[in-house]
């Protein structure tokens, strides 16, 4: 019977994406291991999406059950080692009475004291670590204890589309002629993200647009709504809105299909730089938010960070964080045109 190991990542999108490397990693400390991601319903997909990934553990449909049956239900996987990359009370109380053998947490959270018994000195927030080589330091009990630089972490940030693109989508990106590129922008970060500003995503808009390029706009249903005046202003600019009419597996292949993405630190942003397609990241200077902890991982994945050495006065202020507002459109837009059109499937 293979080797059994669970993760624990039940937060959002981007940090889940980030994670895998520690499940990439597992892979080759362990070669035929079987990997099983314990997360959120939402995040789903990306587990689905990720060749590391043999499992999903739906915590969401975990907590519906009787006590009883969820620590039934962790034991039934036979792992030899839970890996709580982000700290939840609850999993972390149920793996020791599922009696998992080793029992991976973090020193600074009080409860791993109770529930772990493999213990790992890890300050995340003053660290000049990346999230991704943090996220690797919880495998030191099981033998891994070195920091691989970032560019050998990014080897391990790989998601595949898991279905394929409807036809519909598929023929918007097909139409593209030659030299023309498919580019996403995603405005909206559903707070986990210092934000661009519409004005500036309505000027990179326009200026893609007369460059000859193709713009799809992307978000949420909700997002849509609070964008609908800022669409009907900028539709002469866009070659589709898109908010609200993709399933997250769809959204997946979409950026796939693509050539690339727009956004700031979100993880629409990230799915894109682990499916390989050019990622563009919007950044603030700010600690811990900047792109020395969050930067976009992948083959073409890159960052824009405005010039100064932190904006400590926007941080009372996120909203009107004038550091990340001060990246020039243009300057986006230029580092758009330098990319090369991906192959469209």
């Amino acid at each position: 019977m293979s080797r059994t190991f669970l993760i624990s990542r039940t937060d959002a999108i981007g940090d889940v994406v980030l994670t895998l490397p520690v499940a990439g990693q597992l892979k080759q400390l362990f070669p035929g291991c079987r990997v099983v991601l314990i997360g959120r319903t939402y995040t789903a997909p990306v587990a689905a999406a990720c060749p590391w990934v043999d499992d999903f553990l739906n915590m969401d449909e975990l907590l519906k059950l009787p006590e009883p049956e969820q620590v039934t239900a962790l034991r039934h996987y036979g792992a030899e080692a839970i890996i709580h990359i982000f700290p939840n009370k609850t999993l972390a109380r149920l793996a020791q009475k599922a009696r998992i053998p080793v029992r991976i947490g973090t020193r600074n959270r009080w409860q791993h004291w109770l529930t772990c018994n493999r213990l790992v000195a890890l300050s995340r927030r003053h660290s000049p670590l990346h999230e991704s080589q943090l996220n690797l330091k919880l495998l030191q009990p099981l033998g891994f204890s070195k920091t691989p630089p970032l560019s050998e972490v990014a080897q391990l940030v790989r998601l595949q589309a898991a279905e394929p693109l409807s036809a519909k989508f598929q023929q918007s990106l097909q139409q593209r002629q030659p030299g023309q590129l498919n580019v996403i922008l995603h405005p909206r970060s559903r707070g986990s993200a210092r934000e661009w500003g519409l004005d500036n995503f309505a000027r990179l808009a326009q200026l893609l647009h007369q460059a000859g390029h193709r713009v799809f706009v992307t978000g949420t249903a909700a997002e849509g709504e609070e964008l609908a005046d800022w669409l009907r202003q900028n539709a002469a600019f866009l070659t589709a809105d898109l908010t609200g009419q993709l399933s997250l597996p769809q959204f997946i292949s979409f950026i796939a299909a693509a050539d690339g993405l727009v956004a700031g630190s979100t993880g629409p942003l990230h799915l894109a730089a682990a499916l390989g397609c050019h990622a563009l990241g919007l950044y603030p200077p700010i600690r811990p938010m900047h792109p020395g902890r969050w930067a976009p991982l992948g083959p073409h994945a890159e960052f824009m960070v405005f010039d100064k050495p932190n904006c400590e006065d926007c941080r009372q202020h996120p909203a009107t964080c004038t550091c990340i507002r001060a990246i020039e459109a243009a300057a986006v837009a230029a580092r758009v045109a330098a990319w090369q059109p991906l192959p469209t499937e």
